[in-house]
Order: C-alpha cells, then structure tokens, then sequence
C-alpha cells in the first residue's frame, strides 16, 4: 500500500502537470492534437466520417481528461480506471510534439525521439497501473466465480425439482387409481342389474316370438294346401287347352 500511494502520484504528476499547461495554452494543445486528427480522417469511411474537426476543443478535452484522470489517480480513487482514462490521452495529446520521424535537425530529432521514448514508458506504465487489482480479484475472475456458482446452484436446484415433480406424479397417478377403483367398484351393481334386466327382456322376447310361430304355422298350412290345389288347377287347364290346340291344327 505505500508503495502504490507513492508511485500513483508520481505517475499521475506528469499528467496533471501537462493537462493544466495545455488549459493554459490551447495553441500548443491544439498543434499537438491536429496530427492524430489528420491521421484519423485517412481511416475508411466510418471511422473518418466521426473524426472531431475542432483540434482546440479537442485539446480542452484531452487536457481535462489528464487533469481529472491524474487527480483520481494520485488520490487512489478507481484507479485502474483513470489509469486507462489517462493511457487513451497518451497519443492524441503528445503526437504532434514528438513526432521525431519528420525532423531534419539532428538535435531537436534527438530531443523529440528522447520525449516519444518518455511517452511510451509513460504509456507502458498507464498499463500496468490499469491492471493492478491491488491484491483483490480481477473482475474477470469474480464474473467467471459468480458464474461457476450460479452453475453449481442450478445443477443442485434442477434435480431436486424433478425429483418434487416425480413424487407429485406418483401421488397423483395414485389417487387416480384409487378413484377408478372406487367407480368400478360402484358401477358393479348398475352393471349387474342391467344384464339381468337385458337377458330377462330377451327371454321375454324369444317367448313371445315363439308363441308367434305356433299360432301362424295352421295358417301357413292352410295357404301351402290351397297354393297346391290351384297350381293342380292350373296345370290341368293348361294340359286341355294344349289338347284342343294340337286337335284344331
């Protein structure tokens, strides 16, 4: 903890320190700022079409981002945050100043590489200051650990709900069971009733049809004899009338 609390400051003094002489000179600011710009409006199409064309505002912002990201940062608060707030002012607010690789003076060549080197360690630093969890657990590792668990307490959960839901369709299926038999056992006697009383109606019937018969059978004989009579009838008129026909021819 004491080192932390002695090299935040320290980190974050140059970026204060940058961010209130920017405020102070939006020229300056500006002509650093201008390069990135440029740089950024030679991107494809979407990217070059939400580049800022206002460089100075564009200073004043980064600025106040360095000054407010480097008082957080020096006091201890979120700083893994305004670690990464300040590493993101890195390149837009110190590009135009070091950009050592268009100068044709050996000397100030020198001095610009020697302030661009600065910078990357300076960036490098941001960095590793944006992950420093200050012992505690990364947030990747609590959101993997919340989800473990969230995992482990469905897992348990799930069975025991099919084991309930399983016990309560069992006792349903029983009791089911239980009715059934019970509505089985109730209709016995309805059911036995009503055969009874159909066989004693069939009965009843197979009786009356019979008695039926015994009374039409003399009439069916009577109506057979007199059937045979007319039909000796007309056999032997037809045999005459074939005699007298054969006669005359």
């Amino acid at each position: 903890m004491i080192i932390r609390r002695i090299a935040r400051p320290l980190l974050a003094t140059a970026f204060i320190g940058q961010g209130v002489e920017t405020l102070l000179n939006t020229d300056s600011g500006a002509e650093a700022v201008q390069p990135a710009l440029d740089g950024l409006k030679d991107m494809p199409d979407p990217v070059a079409r939400n580049v800022p064309s206002n460089a100075v505002a564009v200073a004043q912002a980064t600025a106040a981002a360095q000054v407010a990201g480097g008082l957080l940062l020096a006091t201890g608060r979120i700083p893994r945050v305004a670690s990464a707030v300040l590493a993101a002012t890195v390149i837009p607010a110190n590009l135009g100043h070091h950009m050592f690789w268009t100068e044709n003076d050996p000397e100030a060549k020198a001095a610009k590489r020697r302030g661009f080197l600065a910078d990357l360690s300076l960036l490098g630093g941001l960095i590793l200051a944006s992950a420093d969890t200050a012992g505690k657990p990364s947030l990747g590792w609590r959101g993997r650990r919340a989800a473990q668990r969230a995992a482990e307490a469905l897992s348990s959960t799930v069975p025991s709900r099919t084991e309930v839901a399983l016990e309560h369709g069992r006792e349903l299926a029983g009791v089911a069971r239980e009715k059934l038999e019970d509505g089985l056992e109730k209709a016995a006697p309805y059911a036995e009733s009503a055969y009874r009383k159909a066989s004693a109606r069939a009965s009843e019937l197979a009786d009356t049809l019979g008695d039926g018969l015994e009374k039409a059978a003399p009439y069916a004989e009577s109506a057979y004899r007199k059937a045979s009579a007319r039909a000796s009838e007309l056999a032997d008129t037809a045999v005459t009338t074939a005699k007298k026909a054969k006669a005359r021819a």
